[in-house]
């Protein structure tokens, strides 16, 4: 058991945070949930309030809490909006984790600390792989936590986790789709989902298995090293929508401009992570049910 263990999520009001908190209170640790609102949480959990993006405040948080472990989701993760206001991602991406890793260096220095980057991060050695300046962030992020973790001996580990879904307020294309089909149930619009490519890939991975993977990191992940948090399974957008029509009565119908395979995939392997013992075990077919769930108001 882990109970007593001080746990710090930071994003706890996020889609992947508030299940983080669900499963890390069930799980045994002490939680204390960072949000910059104010949210429901189980009676458990403790609320802590802090702008990441202001230094003094982290610093004075990471004292206060002093962390045995952190688990930092935190962060702008909208593509579309990092091109509108770059500096702000920057800010909330890379300077967010620096503030957060410094104080955690000067009040608790052996605390285990995962950072959850992102997929698509891009190869330090290609600046012309650069495809938007959401990347830029989320690879400056690791870096930056990677630097701190060198030059200060601390532990860090790196995830990768590829896309995710599951029930809970995003803006992932699962739930888009699913906001449409409600409207369908709801108002009788037309039984029709547009998109632009139903060829296009992605591995898509319930967010509850991403959150037992963090678990395992936060128990099992060794330091300096970065693990892929993925199902292993390329599935088209075809293919989702396919799965929604085995979850709803709507006759659903696809238009899609394009069925040509016009992007790659992010290369994403999680056969590390699965070497400490973690497997998805959450079918595809029971997020997307799932979302359908949430979004007809069942959560």
């Amino acid at each position: 058991m882990n109970k007593g263990r001080k746990l710090l999520i930071t994003g706890a009001s996020g889609f992947t945070g508030q299940h983080a908190c669900t499963h890390f209170l069930k799980a045994g640790y002490d939680v204390t949930a960072v949000t910059r609102k104010k949210m429901n949480f189980d009676d458990e959990v403790s609320m802590e309030y802090c702008d990441l993006t202001n230094g003094n405040e982290v610093y004075h948080l990471v004292k206060k809490i002093k962390p045995q472990y952190v688990l930092h989701l935190a962060g702008q993760n909208h593509v579309g909006a990092s091109w509108v206001d770059p500096l702000s991602t920057l800010e909330v991406n890379s300077m967010s984790t620096a503030y957060l890793i410094d104080a955690l260096r000067k009040e608790s220095p052996t605390c285990k600390i995962l950072i959850v980057g992102s997929a698509l991060q891009f190869d330090l050695g290609s600046l012309s792989s650069i495809p938007h300046p959401y990347s830029l962030s989320k690879t400056l992020q690791v870096l930056i936590a990677q630097s701190w973790a060198v030059l200060y001996n601390l532990e860090v580990i790196i995830a990768k986790p590829s896309n995710l879904i599951g029930p809970g307020v995003s803006n992932g294309v699962c739930s888009i789709f699913a906001q449409k089909i409600i409207e369908m149930e709801k108002q009788g619009s037309e039984k029709v989902l547009e998109i632009e490519n139903a060829n296009i890939q992605r591995d898509f991975l319930d967010v509850r298995d991403a959150v037992r993977a963090y678990d395992y990191l936060l128990k099992k992940g060794k330091s300096g090293e970065t693990y892929d948090v993925a199902s292993g399974n390329a599935c088209s957008l075809g293919q989702i929508i396919e799965g929604y029509r085995s979850v709803t009565k709507e006759e659903i119908r696809m238009n899609a401009q394009s069925n040509e395979l016009m992007e790659i995939k992010p290369t994403i392997n999680s056969t590390k992570l699965g070497n400490l013992g973690w497997k998805p075990i959450i079918p595809l077919e029971t997020s997307l049910g799932d979302i359908l769930t949430f979004y007809r108001g069942g959560n």
